[in-house]
């Protein structure tokens, strides 16, 4: 019975943790113009568990970071966050003027039309997972039809 208990156990320690389940839509990034080095990412996530957005990258940038826009005494600043909460079943937007996703040293100017891939790194209980994202490049003022990932 012991033997059988300790396998038990054992088995059930080896089994991945369940992955929490990610919704991102209307993924999208701004356009930008030759000799421009920097970019934004935008879009909405749900997660179905209490979860953070810790991290995010892109094989198209070197350098990518979470970051939050808001008022300081009347100067509207930006800064790096380490991680988004995403509370459980509520709407997260990541939109211009708030947070979004910042790509950086850019090689190339993104064209309106291009997908720029994301990975986002979502932590949820101790584990993490990466969700694979494509956004829609869109000229500044542009709008495009909303694209849904489900994860």
């Amino acid at each position: 019975m012991k033997t059988t208990l300790a396998a038990l156990i054992l088995g059930f320690a080896s089994l991945p943790a369940w992955a929490v389940d990610v919704t991102v839509s209307d993924a999208w990034a701004r356009a930008t113009m030759p000799g421009q080095k920097v970019s934004g990412a935008y879009m909405r996530i749900v997660a179905s568990e209490d979860a953070r957005l810790v991290s995010a990258s892109s094989p198209v940038v070197p350098r990518v970071e979470v970051h939050e826009m808001k008022m300081d005494g009347g100067v509207m600043r930006m800064r790096e966050v380490k991680a988004l909460d995403l509370p459980k079943g509520r709407t997260v937007a990541l939109e211009p003027g708030g947070y979004h996703i910042m790509l950086m040293n850019l090689a190339k100017p993104i064209a309106a039309g291009d997908r720029v891939p994301l990975s986002l790194v979502i932590e949820s209980g101790g584990a993490r997972q990466t969700v694979e994202v494509q956004a829609d490049a869109r000229a500044p003022g542009g709008a495009a039809p909303a694209q849904h990932h489900h994860h």
